[in-house]
């Protein structure tokens, strides 16, 4: 059965993407199937961030000149396939970095060739497909513990207790955190991405304080490995080398403490809210549940794609001209900001037959929830696949009545398609 178009009353001028207002209209898949039928390329004012009364900045926000919303799949895919046309740097948000924290905020997902394709090269050791099998163990024993905490209970929080535990505990474990620290670094990465959620920000200092936190802890991680090496990937990254014309390179603390902070972040909160998307998803879907639980490991590969489609957990990316160009119709100047709408692409009619319906057995799938493709595109992708699979594999044979029973809490975010709280019931199991 095909699922209708949804739609929006607004007029094309009525359309900010700029203001977080629009983000929490009901009619928001509307409006993006407005843009990509009437303006796929379109121009938009930039956010701005207006401290509280009273509030002093603790940095300078450069005021931003405006960016293009890229809407269409083909489009989409074009920008993040030409990074010699558009760069990452100086930053994949919307906003620039201020200067005061771009040096402990610039990983590599702010760099370009060759730097970036360096660092890459010593990263990748650690998200390989063959690393990742390594540790489908710890992934398995891991969501099998989630689900043992939670049977009893009978109802929880999905987020906190199912969805976020998971790849929180992987993501630590990996970098050798130690588990005590894992409740405090979960506490810092809501405050990042939480940015425009007066919940988890509510003033510049949270911001830069949890930044700062995240990444001095990262650098001492890196300093204590380097002294006291471990079998963790902190340990690996620190001890990686990769050889070019220039010599032979390793990661210096400070790059380590940056890209931990990155990795900390994007590997806990893309995919806590691809498992939560998915669950509700499933709830919503029953149809889909079945035909996925009839024969769940041949369903599996599809069905973990299509989850990641429909929850498209990172809504955008930024990417920043080096030249003029065109993209559709439009006329890019050099020096332009061009944001990729990853939640409008993966809903592009153009791609996706029957793009709002929930379907398990979706093939072919070529969304862009781990990013279009290029240099940028997700290291972690394997160990999410990996994660979500295992998770639900737990939860709908051990808890085979297990549904989401309230609304989603969702995050007040133009950057993360978050949920922060979601009811759940099941019959309860064991006590």
């Amino acid at each position: 059965m095909t699922t209708a178009k949804p739609a929006t009353s607004l007029t094309l001028d009525d359309i900010k993407l700029g203001d977080l207002e629009l983000w929490m209209r009901p009619d928001r898949e509307g409006i993006f199937a407005k843009l990509r039928d009437e303006a796929p390329v379109s121009f938009h004012a930039e956010p701005t961030f207006e401290p509280p009364e009273g509030e002093e900045l603790m940095f300078t926000v450069p005021e931003g000149k405006g960016f293009w919303a890229v809407t269409r799949f083909d489009d989409v895919m074009a920008v993040s396939r030409d990074p010699e046309t558009f760069h990452s740097a100086p930053s994949v948000n919307i906003g620039d970095i201020p200067p005061e924290i771009a040096e402990w905020l610039g990983s590599m997902i702010n760099m370009d060739a060759p730097k970036h394709t360096k660092m890459r090269l010593i990263v990748n050791r650690g998200f390989t497909p063959r690393q990742v099998a390594r540790i489908e163990d710890s992934v398995r024993k891991e969501a099998r513990d989630i689900v043992d905490r939670v049977a009893p209970l009978g109802e929880c929080d999905f987020v906190s207790e199912i969805a976020a535990a998971l790849p929180l505990q992987i993501i630590c474990d990996m970098l050798g955190i130690p588990r005590e620290d894992c409740r405090r670094i979960f506490e810092l990465t809501n405050v990042i991405l939480g940015v425009g959620d007066p919940e988890y920000v509510s003033s510049a200092q949270d911001l830069m304080g949890a930044g700062m936190e995240l990444f001095q802890y990262g650098l001492a991680l890196a300093e204590d490995r380097l002294a006291n090496p471990r079998d963790d990937i902190t340990t690996a990254l620190m001890q990686a080398e990769v050889e070019d014309e220039d010599g032979r390179h390793r990661l210096s603390t400070s790059e380590l403490g940056s890209f931990f902070l990155l990795l900390v972040v994007a590997g806990n909160e893309t995919t806590r809210n691809a498992i939560s998307h998915g669950m509700l998803a499933l709830t919503q879907h029953p149809d889909q549940r079945k035909i996925w639980m009839d024969d769940f490991d041949r369903v599996s590969p599809t069905a973990v794609e299509e989850i990641v489609r429909w929850a498209s957990p990172v809504i955008h990316f930024r990417r920043t001209a080096q030249r003029d160009t065109t993209i559709g119709h439009e006329q890019i100047a050099e020096g332009d900001k061009v944001v990729m709408f990853y939640n409008s692409a993966n809903r592009d009619e153009r791609k996706f037959a029957d793009p709002y319906s929930f379907d398990v057995r979706r093939e072919p799938n070529e969304h862009v929830g781990f990013g279009a493709g290029g240099p940028h595109f997700c290291l972690g992708a394997n160990l999410a696949r990996r994660e979500i699979k295992v998770m639900f594999e737990e939860l709908l044979h051990r808890l085979p009545d297990i549904h989401i029973s309230g609304d989603p809490d969702m995050l007040q975010s133009a950057f993360i398609h978050g949920i922060k709280r979601m009811p759940c019931r099941f019959t309860p199991v064991g006590e």
